[in-house]
């Protein structure tokens, strides 16, 4: 051992002293085992397996953990943890492995296949061995039910005839897979027994090996189901999505054409609602459209990872689905782009409307200040008229009494000339009217039109 290694965490040495000293990340661990997390189970052929995919909607999973440790407790099995999202154990008869998906669950149950099975692979599924009440309380709805039989390499090929008597019909699709080490067919449907069928011929797989094919077929039989979801929501859609866009074309057309600033908001009006419910059937379809897509992504990762061999006259899993679920896709594509597209246009529009309603505003806005700054106008020269008038009556009687005033002090013997007294107050009178006019207008007008500072 040489000291480098000595020194390593995890290394032949142990953990490093040093080591203990560093706070870990609270993620740390679980973020490590997320690559190992969910291993497929260890198969050795002959066996039979079933998976049942429950559609159960987002935060369920503490009913299946529920119902899976009823199982454990009737087995007598350790159950899973709390926090779990996994789980695989033996009971007894049969292997049960669960998992958690974002939407459903995932059960997968395997047991041995005798030789003579090979005769009729699909006679006692495994799901047989299963207590059947606990399977009727299975929490969820059925999504996706599959049998897969494993022959190991010791059984006979199966000719085209075992086929379509298996398939029930000569519309199967098969490959060598697993670089040409076993060879699988199915047929994608449902048959009588509510399943669908998956047959294997393992050549010269490990254990490992046929753990990993059969969870790859399973995976592409229940995501390519999963990716399909959104098509019936593309087909509800689409009728919706043309008559909206059959309605905003109208209105666009009549848009250069209106008159008026009520028959703008009116349009404006009916934009709005077409806006809403645009966005009403983006909000509806988002999820189950972005989903769609990540499931097909899985599929066809899944069967890469197949490494497909063709056998002469026998489609392809790859092939089929690209004949068949890719289309489906491409249609919940043209939709969701149709919906984007649908709602740019919507908000242009609007936009363009409103813009004209703002400008048709700003202008009714202008004449009303222009026609209100002209009765300013006017009410000032009123006003200056009004002021005018009021200099003259109240010097009027100011100079009457200041007249009598004068009569008063000459009939008191002041040497007074009451005509003389007048005519000079007359001027005097004037301009401290006049002042006093102007001094009172100041105080009360002008701080009310003073900027606040």
């Amino acid at each position: 051992m040489t000291e480098e290694t000595a020194a390593r965490p995890g290394g032949a040495g142990g953990t490093a002293p040093g080591a203990r000293l560093l706070k870990d990340h609270p993620l740390r661990v679980t973020l490590t085992n997320e690559v190992h997390a969910r291993p497929p189970e260890l198969l050795r052929p002959p066996t039979r397996g079933t998976l049942l995919a429950m559609f159960s909607g987002e935060g369920t999973t503490g009913d299946d953990l529920s119902h899976l440790a009823r199982l454990c407790a009737w087995a007598g099995v350790p159950p899973p943890a709390p926090d779990a999202t996994h789980y695989s154990g033996s009971f007894g008869s049969f292997r049960l492995k669960w998992e958690r998906h974002t939407e459903f669950s995932t059960w997968s149950v395997f047991r041995p296949t005798a030789p003579a099975a090979a005769l009729d692979p699909f006679l006692e599924p495994a799901l047989d061995a299963v207590p059947r009440d606990w399977l009727a309380a299975l929490p969820g709805e059925l999504m996706a039910g599959i049998h897969i039989v494993v022959l190991d390499n010791g059984a006979p090929v199966p000719t085209p005839e075992t086929l379509e008597a298996i398939f029930g019909s000569d519309r199967y699709v098969g490959s060598r897979v697993a670089g040409g080490t076993a060879t699988a067919w199915t047929d994608f449907r449902i048959h009588g027994d509510n399943f669908s069928r998956i047959l294997v011929v393992d050549h010269s797989m490990t254990g490992n090996q046929t753990g990993r094919t059969v969870q790859r077929l399973f995976e592409i039989e229940t995501y390519r189901i999963m990716a399909l979801m959104a098509l019936p929501e593309a087909r509800r859609a689409l009728p919706d999505i043309g008559r909206i866009e059959a309605e905003l074309a109208e209105l666009t057309s009549r848009m250069a054409a209106i008159e008026g600033l009520e028959d703008e908001r009116d349009l404006l009006g009916r934009l709005t609602r077409l806006a809403a419910r645009t966005e009403q059937i983006s909000a509806e379809t988002a999820y189950r459209f972005g989903a769609a897509r990540a499931y097909y992504l899985l599929v066809r990762k899944r069967i890469e990872e197949l490494r497909e061999v063709r056998i002469e006259g026998v489609p392809m899993i790859a092939e089929f689905m690209e004949r068949r679920l890719a289309p489906a896709l491409r249609t919940c594509e043209a939709a969701q782009t149709r919906l984007e597209m649908l709602s740019q246009r919507v908000a242009r529009a609007s936009n363009l409307l409103r813009t004209r309603v703002e400008i048709a505003v700003e202008g009714q806005n202008a004449e009303l200040l222009r026609s209100m700054d002209s009765r300013a106008h006017a009410q000032l020269r009123l006003q200056e008229t009004v002021e005018g008038l009021s200099v003259v009556a109240i010097s009027y009687y100011g100079v009457g009494i200041l007249g009598y005033a004068a009569k008063a002090l000459k009939g008191m013997g002041v040497p007074l000339n009451p005509d003389l007294v007048t005519g000079i107050g007359i001027p005097v009178v004037l301009f401290a009217v006049w002042t006093g006019v102007r001094r009172i207008r100041r105080v009360l007008v002008e701080p009310s039109d003073a900027p606040h500072g």
